[in-house]
């Protein structure tokens, strides 16, 4: 408030009493704000001080200044002086951007869009910030303020600051006080004087309870003496001064392998002198002047001494070493430059680093010793199989027979003659039914062995004559047809006659379909058959490489293809493609499937059997590179954990494999035994290998022409 004679008032709402009195003025006389100077900024009043209600003031007249810079006058109502009007320039709605949610955090309302609520329950909604990283850069290019501006975290507001708020933040950056006109080095007021006086201040006299003993110590006293005799209160121990030692060690193990003093690494021992450091040492020892030459032409590293030996006469005569200094400071340097830690070198034993495998009479039976020699075959025999009561053995062979033995005793019960190469045999795994598949040339010939139960092949008969041929004709890529009178008296039912040669039959697990691989690379190579119905079909439209081989699933409907490198693993309910698996070798010869339907094994002409285990992985579980030639035939045994494989070498190697039910175990491959008796003909050892179906031997043909069992 500024009085009439222009001086500071010392008090809100006291004027000085210098200033003339022009008339009392009093709250009621005020004549309305008339607006002096200052922006078009809303005011406060709440930024003046308040007058006293009940005092006339003697003033001509009254400002107050707002902190914007408006500055409002206050006339008394006795002036006769026309009132000026009050013009204010047309204001916006006010945006009630006032914080209503108190003092929370936030962060509460980030996710959305408006903060707090009016007093008529309305939402507050938070200024539009939608602006990303380029808008912002613009902004602060082109906006003079920005660097001036700031965010009001509560309301979300821009908010420009004032030169005075600017002063005011540049003054705390600083480490100055907020305020202008605070001294913090004004000089203290002494509070108290530091002279002593001789009165004192009241001359009251003493309380008589200042020298009466008190009552209430004496009982709290008896009360302690009385704890202490019973014990209750224990005085304290008196401190002893006598220092403590530690052993920072007492605890270390002995057997530690870094112990404190295990690692101790003593400095290297200098070299020490021969011959060649003599004063006068041995002549050879003393370098020629070629020597010497190429001494000096060598590198400091290469050469073997680092000096030259010379020869005198004396020791008296020998002068100062001039390397002395350097070879002095080197030596400092490997003492302190020494890696003092010792390095762990791990001592292994080369025993250990082979896995531990049980030993073989642990996991008998298998085959070990050759039993019998089946002899009869004059060219070497490439293919074999058994009926499945394991009583009769088939066997092809080059010299165009097909023979079938008595197991137990050797004897050919049967000869066959087919009128070319037999390149394989399948016995049908049915054992109702009595059928052998037999690949000549172009042809499967279905033949009827009459071995055994009269009733068995008799029936087999019956069922194959009983088929009648469809009403319309339809187109098959094979050709089926009866086997003539003298065929029928050979023991041949039926022939499926075939465009191009072929190489392999196998058959399905219930007896009804089997499947053929043909030599060519077309997409008719493999076709599927089905006896009962004399019907055949292309599984395939397109070929996927030369096929090897091919076998049906023992359990589910699975149909594996062998290529020269991959294996093909089809659902031929669903008709695509399960599974690739890759071989890792060159040329797959062979293939065998576990009973379990879970693993395979595929045995190669570059020496090498794959395992594969399905559920793990599409590459072999183990790569088995046990024979040291080609590999023509693998097989598994139906019961035991057996597996075997055949080779170029003449050997044939049993080898122990156990598929655990556990899935996280996985199978246990151990080689057992090896066994040998084939002849090498040819450069061909052993073409075939077949397990009985129910005891632990095992069947091997051979390029010498003869069949052998090992039991």
């Amino acid at each position: 408030l500024r009085g009439g004679g222009g001086q500071r008032a010392p008090h809100p709402g006291v004027l000085p009493s210098s200033s003339p009195p022009r008339g009392l003025v009093s709250p009621s006389n005020f004549a309305p704000l008339q607006l002096i100077s200052g922006p078009s900024s809303s005011w406060n009043p709440s930024h003046c001080h308040p007058l006293p209600r009940r005092r006339a003031l003697p003033v001509c007249a009254l400002e107050a200044r707002a902190p914007g810079g408006i500055c409002f006058r206050l006339a008394p109502l006795t002036s006769r002086a026309p009132c000026p009007a009050l013009t204010l320039p047309p204001c916006p709605p006010p945006q009630d951007i006032r914080n209503t949610v108190g003092n929370i955090p936030m962060e509460w309302y980030e996710d959305f869009p408006h903060i707090g609520y009016d007093l008529e329950g309305r939402k507050i909604y938070k200024p539009i910030r939608n602006k990303d990283e380029l808008d912002k850069f613009l902004e602060k290019m082109e906006n003079p303020d920005y660097w001036r501006t700031v965010q009001d975290k509560m309301t979300g507001a821009d908010i420009k600051l004032t030169d005075e708020q600017v002063e005011l933040v540049q003054r705390l950056q600083k480490g100055q006080f907020g305020d202008v006109h605070f001294d913090p080095y004004e000089p203290a007021v002494d509070f108290f004087s530091h002279e002593v006086m001789i009165h004192p201040v009241t001359n009251r006299p003493a309380d008589k309870r200042s020298f009466i003993p008190s009552l209430i110590e004496k009982e709290k006293v008896s009360k302690l003496v009385h704890a202490i005799k019973m014990g209750w209160i224990k005085p304290r121990k008196p401190k002893e001064d006598t220092p403590t030692y530690y052993d920072l060690w007492a605890h270390e193990d002995p057997n530690s392998i870094l112990g404190r003093h295990k690692m101790h690494v003593p400095a290297p021992k200098m070299k020490l002198p021969g011959h060649e450091e003599s004063y006068n040492p041995p002549p050879e020892y003393l370098l020629s002047e070629e020597e010497k030459l190429a001494w000096e032409q060598q590198e400091p590293a290469e050469r073997k001494l680092n000096f030259v030996p010379q020869q005198y006469r004396c020791l008296r005569a020998v002068p100062a070493y001039p390397r002395f200094i350097q070879e002095r400071f080197e030596r400092c340097l490997d003492l302190y430059l020494c890696p003092r830690q010792r390095k762990m070198r791990v001592n292994v034993d080369p025993e250990d680093l082979i896995p531990k495998l049980p030993k073989p009479r642990d996991l008998q039976p298998f085959p070990t010793t050759q039993a019998l020699v089946y002899r009869g075959h004059t060219s070497l025999v490439r293919c074999l199989s058994i009926s499945p009561s394991g009583q009769w053995l088939a066997s092809g062979s080059d010299d165009c027979t097909v023979r079938f033995w008595e197991v137990c005793t050797a004897r050919c019960m049967k000869t066959l003659p087919v009128g070319g190469v037999v390149k394989s045999i399948a016995w049908n795994p049915n054992p109702t039914v009595c059928l052998v598949a037999v690949c000549v040339e172009q042809s499967v010939l279905l033949v009827n062995p009459c071995l055994g139960d009269k009733l068995l092949y008799g029936a087999t008969d019956q069922v194959l004559e009983s088929y009648t041929p469809p009403e319309e004709e339809r187109v098959q890529p094979v050709q089926w047809r009866t086997a003539t009178v003298e065929e029928h008296s050979k023991g041949i039912r039926l022939a499926v006659q075939h465009s191009k040669a072929l190489k392999q039959v196998t058959w399905h697990g219930k007896g009804d379909y089997f499947a053929t691989v043909v030599s060519d690379n077309s997409s008719m190579q493999v076709l599927i058959h089905q006896t009962s119905k004399r019907w055949s079909q292309n599984p395939f439209r397109k070929s996927k490489g030369l096929v090897q081989c091919v076998l049906f699933h023992p359990i589910r409907p699975y149909f594996f293809v062998a290529t020269q490198r991959y294996v093909r693993v089809y659902n031929l309910l669903k008709q695509e493609l399960t599974k690739k698996l890759m071989a890792n070798c060159k040329w797959v010869s062979s293939m065998a499937i576990h009973p379990g339907g879970d693993n395979i094994i595929c045995g190669s002409y570059d020496s090498k059997l794959a395992w594969f285990d399905l559920d793990l992985s599409t590459r072999p579980y183990q790569l088995l590179r046990h024979h040291k030639k080609a590999l023509r035939s693998v097989a598994f045994h139906k019961h035991y954990p057996l597996f075997a494989s055949g080779s170029d070498d003449g050997t044939v190697i049993v080898c122990h494999g156990m598929v655990y039910n556990d899935l996280l175990q996985n199978p246990l491959l151990v080689p057992v035994k090896v066994l040998k008796g084939h002849a090498l003909t040819l450069d061909l050892g052993v073409l075939d290998v077949l397990f009985h179906p129910t005891q632990p031997w095992v069947f091997s043909s051979g390029a010498d022409g003869t069949v052998r069992l090992y039991t």
